[in-house]
Protein backbone atom coordinates (compact mmCIF):
# COMPACT_ATOMS: atom_id res chain seq x y z
CA UNK A 1 0.00 0.00 0.00
CA UNK A 2 1.42 3.37 -0.99
CA UNK A 3 -0.95 5.72 0.85
CA UNK A 4 -3.60 5.51 3.55
CA UNK A 5 -5.83 8.58 3.74
CA UNK A 6 -8.15 9.65 6.55
CA UNK A 7 -10.56 12.48 5.80
CA UNK A 8 -11.80 14.18 8.95
CA UNK A 9 -13.04 17.30 10.69
CA UNK A 10 -11.44 18.83 13.74
CA UNK A 11 -13.66 17.64 16.64
CA UNK A 12 -15.09 21.00 17.71
CA UNK A 13 -18.47 21.38 19.45
CA UNK A 14 -21.22 22.35 17.04
CA UNK A 15 -19.09 21.39 14.01
CA UNK A 16 -19.05 17.60 14.19
CA UNK A 17 -21.56 14.83 14.84
CA UNK A 18 -24.50 17.23 14.98
CA UNK A 19 -26.92 14.32 14.53
CA UNK A 20 -25.87 13.10 17.99
CA UNK A 21 -27.51 16.20 19.49
CA UNK A 22 -29.81 15.31 21.10
CA UNK A 23 -29.48 13.21 23.17
CA UNK A 24 -25.91 14.42 23.64
CA UNK A 25 -24.77 18.01 24.03
CA UNK A 26 -22.56 19.56 21.33
CA UNK A 27 -19.56 19.18 23.65
CA UNK A 28 -20.32 15.52 24.28
CA UNK A 29 -20.80 14.93 20.55
CA UNK A 30 -17.40 16.51 19.90
CA UNK A 31 -15.79 14.30 22.55
CA UNK A 32 -17.31 11.24 20.89
CA UNK A 33 -16.07 12.47 17.51
CA UNK A 34 -12.58 12.92 18.94
CA UNK A 35 -12.66 9.41 20.39
CA UNK A 36 -13.74 7.98 17.03
CA UNK A 37 -10.96 9.89 15.32
CA UNK A 38 -8.36 8.67 17.84
CA UNK A 39 -9.37 5.04 17.30
CA UNK A 40 -9.34 5.50 13.53
CA UNK A 41 -5.93 7.17 13.44
CA UNK A 42 -4.42 4.54 15.74
CA UNK A 43 -5.67 1.79 13.44
CA UNK A 44 -4.39 3.55 10.33
CA UNK A 45 -1.01 4.15 11.98
CA UNK A 46 -0.79 0.42 12.74
CA UNK A 47 -1.47 -0.50 9.09
CA UNK A 48 1.61 -0.72 6.82
CA UNK A 49 1.77 2.02 4.18
CA UNK A 50 4.38 4.28 2.62
CA UNK A 51 2.40 7.35 3.73
CA UNK A 52 -0.25 7.98 6.34
CA UNK A 53 -2.15 11.17 5.53
CA UNK A 54 -4.81 13.10 7.45
CA UNK A 55 -6.91 15.30 5.16
CA UNK A 56 -8.26 17.70 7.75
CA UNK A 57 -10.86 20.43 7.98
CA UNK A 58 -9.61 22.54 10.88
CA UNK A 59 -6.45 22.31 12.95
CA UNK A 60 -4.71 19.23 14.37
CA UNK A 61 -4.78 18.72 18.14
CA UNK A 62 -3.21 16.50 20.78
CA UNK A 63 -5.26 13.62 19.39
CA UNK A 64 -3.01 13.41 16.30
CA UNK A 65 -0.41 10.61 16.62
CA UNK A 66 3.07 10.93 15.08
CA UNK A 67 3.76 9.72 11.58
CA UNK A 68 0.96 11.51 9.72
CA UNK A 69 1.23 14.10 6.99
CA UNK A 70 -1.55 16.66 7.53
CA UNK A 71 -3.15 18.14 4.42
CA UNK A 72 -5.93 20.75 4.56
CA UNK A 73 -9.21 19.92 2.89
CA UNK A 74 -10.05 21.97 -0.17
CA UNK A 75 -13.21 24.05 -0.53
CA UNK A 76 -16.35 22.64 -2.10
CA UNK A 77 -18.67 19.71 -1.58
CA UNK A 78 -17.60 16.38 -0.17
CA UNK A 79 -17.15 14.91 -3.64
CA UNK A 80 -14.68 17.69 -4.49
CA UNK A 81 -12.83 17.23 -1.20
CA UNK A 82 -12.52 13.48 -1.68
CA UNK A 83 -11.39 13.99 -5.27
CA UNK A 84 -8.73 16.48 -4.15
CA UNK A 85 -7.50 14.03 -1.50
CA UNK A 86 -6.90 11.39 -4.16
CA UNK A 87 -5.37 13.97 -6.52
CA UNK A 88 -2.52 14.47 -4.06
CA UNK A 89 -1.54 10.78 -4.12
CA UNK A 90 0.49 8.53 -6.36
CA UNK A 91 0.18 4.77 -6.49
CA UNK A 92 -2.32 2.56 -4.65
CA UNK A 93 -4.35 4.61 -2.19
CA UNK A 94 -7.07 3.72 0.31
CA UNK A 95 -9.26 6.43 1.85
CA UNK A 96 -11.47 6.14 4.90
CA UNK A 97 -13.40 8.58 7.09
CA UNK A 98 -13.48 9.17 10.85
CA UNK A 99 -16.92 7.58 11.38
CA UNK A 100 -15.94 3.90 11.72
CA UNK A 101 -13.82 3.57 14.88
CA UNK A 102 -14.42 -0.20 14.78
CA UNK A 103 -12.16 -0.55 11.72
CA UNK A 104 -9.13 -2.84 12.07
CA UNK A 105 -5.69 -3.03 10.42
CA UNK A 106 -6.78 -6.32 8.83
CA UNK A 107 -9.62 -4.55 6.99
CA UNK A 108 -7.25 -1.84 5.78
CA UNK A 109 -4.50 -4.19 4.59
CA UNK A 110 -5.52 -4.48 0.94
CA UNK A 111 -3.74 -5.89 -2.09
CA UNK A 112 -4.35 -4.44 -5.54
CA UNK A 113 -2.59 -7.30 -7.34
CA UNK A 114 -5.79 -8.58 -8.95
CA UNK A 115 -8.13 -5.59 -8.76
CA UNK A 116 -8.23 -1.88 -9.55
CA UNK A 117 -10.42 -0.64 -6.71
CA UNK A 118 -11.69 -1.49 -3.25
CA UNK A 119 -15.14 -0.40 -2.10
CA UNK A 120 -16.34 -0.50 1.50
CA UNK A 121 -20.11 0.00 1.72
CA UNK A 122 -21.68 1.63 4.77
CA UNK A 123 -24.91 0.31 6.21
CA UNK A 124 -26.63 3.68 5.68
CA UNK A 125 -26.14 3.52 1.91
CA UNK A 126 -22.87 5.46 1.75
CA UNK A 127 -19.34 4.09 1.84
CA UNK A 128 -16.70 3.96 4.53
CA UNK A 129 -13.70 3.11 2.35
CA UNK A 130 -12.58 3.66 -1.22
CA UNK A 131 -9.33 2.34 -2.64
CA UNK A 132 -7.87 3.07 -6.06
CA UNK A 133 -4.80 1.42 -7.58
CA UNK A 134 -4.39 4.49 -9.80
CA UNK A 135 -5.97 7.53 -8.10
CA UNK A 136 -8.32 9.37 -10.46
CA UNK A 137 -10.19 12.35 -8.99
CA UNK A 138 -12.78 12.22 -11.78
CA UNK A 139 -14.12 8.97 -10.36
CA UNK A 140 -15.51 10.96 -7.42
CA UNK A 141 -16.47 14.35 -8.81
CA UNK A 142 -20.21 14.71 -9.24
CA UNK A 143 -21.16 11.76 -7.03
CA UNK A 144 -24.04 12.93 -4.78
CA UNK A 145 -22.87 12.60 -1.19
CA UNK A 146 -24.79 11.96 2.04
CA UNK A 147 -27.76 10.28 0.36
CA UNK A 148 -29.13 6.73 0.70
CA UNK A 149 -27.79 5.97 -2.80
CA UNK A 150 -24.32 7.51 -2.49
CA UNK A 151 -22.60 4.14 -2.21
CA UNK A 152 -24.45 2.62 -5.15
CA UNK A 153 -23.70 5.60 -7.37
CA UNK A 154 -20.01 5.58 -6.40
CA UNK A 155 -19.69 1.85 -7.01
CA UNK A 156 -21.43 2.19 -10.38
CA UNK A 157 -18.96 4.95 -11.25
CA UNK A 158 -16.09 2.54 -10.63
CA UNK A 159 -17.53 -0.31 -12.69
CA UNK A 160 -18.58 2.05 -15.50
CA UNK A 161 -14.92 3.06 -15.76
CA UNK A 162 -14.03 -0.58 -16.37
CA UNK A 163 -12.37 -1.09 -12.99
CA UNK A 164 -12.20 -4.47 -11.32
CA UNK A 165 -13.76 -3.79 -7.91
CA UNK A 166 -13.25 -5.84 -4.76
CA UNK A 167 -15.77 -5.24 -1.98
CA UNK A 168 -14.86 -4.84 1.67
CA UNK A 169 -17.25 -5.80 4.49
CA UNK A 170 -20.10 -3.39 5.20
CA UNK A 171 -19.58 -1.26 8.32
CA UNK A 172 -21.87 1.02 10.31
CA UNK A 173 -21.04 4.73 10.43
CA UNK A 174 -21.49 6.65 13.67
CA UNK A 175 -24.13 9.26 12.87
CA UNK A 176 -26.86 8.80 15.48
CA UNK A 177 -27.00 7.72 19.12
CA UNK A 178 -28.21 4.28 18.01
CA UNK A 179 -25.21 4.02 15.69
CA UNK A 180 -22.90 4.95 18.55
CA UNK A 181 -24.30 2.20 20.77
CA UNK A 182 -24.02 -0.41 18.02
CA UNK A 183 -20.47 0.51 17.04
CA UNK A 184 -19.29 0.62 20.67
CA UNK A 185 -20.68 -2.89 21.14
CA UNK A 186 -18.65 -4.13 18.15
CA UNK A 187 -15.42 -2.55 19.45
CA UNK A 188 -15.78 -2.47 23.25
CA UNK A 189 -12.05 -2.07 23.89
CA UNK A 190 -11.59 1.19 21.99
CA UNK A 191 -11.44 4.81 23.04
CA UNK A 192 -14.84 5.42 21.45
CA UNK A 193 -16.61 2.80 23.55
CA UNK A 194 -14.94 4.13 26.70
CA UNK A 195 -15.96 7.71 25.92
CA UNK A 196 -19.53 6.67 25.19
CA UNK A 197 -19.70 4.82 28.51
CA UNK A 198 -18.33 7.87 30.32
CA UNK A 199 -20.82 10.23 28.69
CA UNK A 200 -23.72 7.90 29.44
CA UNK A 201 -22.65 7.68 33.12
CA UNK A 202 -22.53 11.48 33.40
CA UNK A 203 -26.04 11.81 31.98
CA UNK A 204 -27.69 9.28 34.30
Amino acid sequence: MSTLLVIAKEPRPGRVKTRLTPPFTPREAALLAEAALVDTLRTVAATPASRHVLVLEGAPGRWLPPGFDVVPQCAGGLDERLAAAFAGCEGPTLLIGMDTPQVTPELLTVDFADCDAYFGPAEDGGFWALGLASPDPELLRGVPMSTPTTGAVQRDRLTAAGLRVRELPALRDVDTAADAEAVAAVAPGGRFAAELARVRAVNR
